[in-house]
């Protein structure tokens, strides 16, 4: 079903009004975002959001860092681990930045092509992710149940096919869903009821009826999150019954805590990408979407690095060998 949202005029006058009758085409769009909150309350969400994103920055930053520089992380698992980095420092620039600049101005307008521009990287860098994850879980499974055959089957070669595939699969699933978003003109309210341009909303501005875009979405979510989602259940169920098997209880629990870190994010974040994209749309509105958006677009990107740094001595060690190079580093300079 489409998306009910409420329309309403902006308590701002922050763009010209949409005339109906005179059949006026919408040429940009209003991010409604916090707008109804308090200017105490939307500076604390500023400082709040600011240092979320500052700290998903740099951690995921870091992880690209070392990961593609100390050689003792050359191993397949740390390959993707900085790809992953990469792709959430992609996802929350694409949104972050602009959600803390409507946080503390007045102007929330956004021109068609910024919003075109922006929806088609959150497509591409989401569904990339999604994509990786599920290569992500075969790694590990590899890693534990042929442990022997590991360096065969996923040899530098393979791995960067992989992360391949799951760009190449984000730019072309991109250019479709933005073609399915904005297939329609749009003679509506021009008010997104959310903090960046998310596809069901946007659509459901549109002239003319909605449904097909929104099936076709709907479709497209079932392939992207459902099959990647059918492989990582697959790898893991192996992976459980190998655990199982084995007499040793400290192998059982070794292998445990390194997949609880995976699993960890793929649970948050193909929870979020189904509620916004696979829910029928009437049972959402703004005040359920945005909780959604700001998890896999902040919280996800930042929880990344510390669930993988945290739960790993490789990682661990490899951040204090590359922050105490860069002490050293200023010390000599000094």
């Amino acid at each position: 079903m489409a998306a009910q949202y409420t329309i309403r005029a902006s308590p701002k006058e922050a763009s010209k009004p949409v005339d109906l009758r005179n059949g006026s085409t919408v040429t940009e769009f209003i991010l409604v975002g916090f707008e109804q909150s308090s200017p105490s309350t939307r500076a604390l969400l500023f400082a709040l959001f600011l240092a979320l994103y500052s700290l998903a920055m740099a951690m995921n930053s870091l992880i690209i860092f070392i990961t593609w520089t100390d050689p003792r992380l050359s191993s397949p698992m740390y390959f993707f681990l900085g790809h992953l980095s990469f792709l959430d420092v992609c996802f929350i620039t694409t949104t972050i930045p602009q959600m803390l600049a409507h946080l503390i101005v007045k102007n929330h307008i956004v021109s068609f092509v910024s919003c075109m521009t922006q929806m088609y990287l959150v497509f591409c860098v989401g569904v990339a992710e999604c994509i990786l994850l599920a290569f992500m879980a075969y790694d590990r499974y590899v890693a534990i149940c042929h442990p022997l055959s590991y360096a065969h089957i996923m040899s530098r070669q393979v791995c960067v096919s992989l992360v391949s595939i799951a760009w190449f699969f984000g730019l072309i699933n991109g250019i479709m869903l933005e073609y399915m978003s904005f297939r329609n003109p749009f003679c509506r309210d021009n008010h997104i009821e959310n903090f960046f341009c998310e596809a069901p909303i946007v659509i459901a501005l549109s002239c003319g009826d909605p449904q097909f875009s929104l099936r076709v979405i709907f479709a497209d979510a079932i392939v992207v999150l459902l099959s990647p989602m059918a492989l990582i259940v697959i790898s893991y169920a192996r992976i459980l019954a190998s655990i199982l098997g084995r007499n040793s209880s400290s192998g059982r629990g070794k292998t445990f805590s390194t997949c609880a870190s995976h699993l960890t994010v793929v649970i948050f974040l193909y929870t979020s990408a189904m509620f916004s994209y696979m829910n029928p749309r009437s049972t959402h509105g703004p005040d359920k979407d945005k909780p959604f958006s700001l998890l896999y677009t902040i919280i996800i990107p930042m929880c990344n690095p510390i669930i993988y740094s945290f739960r790993n001595k490789e990682m661990k060690g490899a951040m204090v060998r590359a922050l105490g190079r860069s002490s050293l580093s200023q010390a000599e300079s000094v």
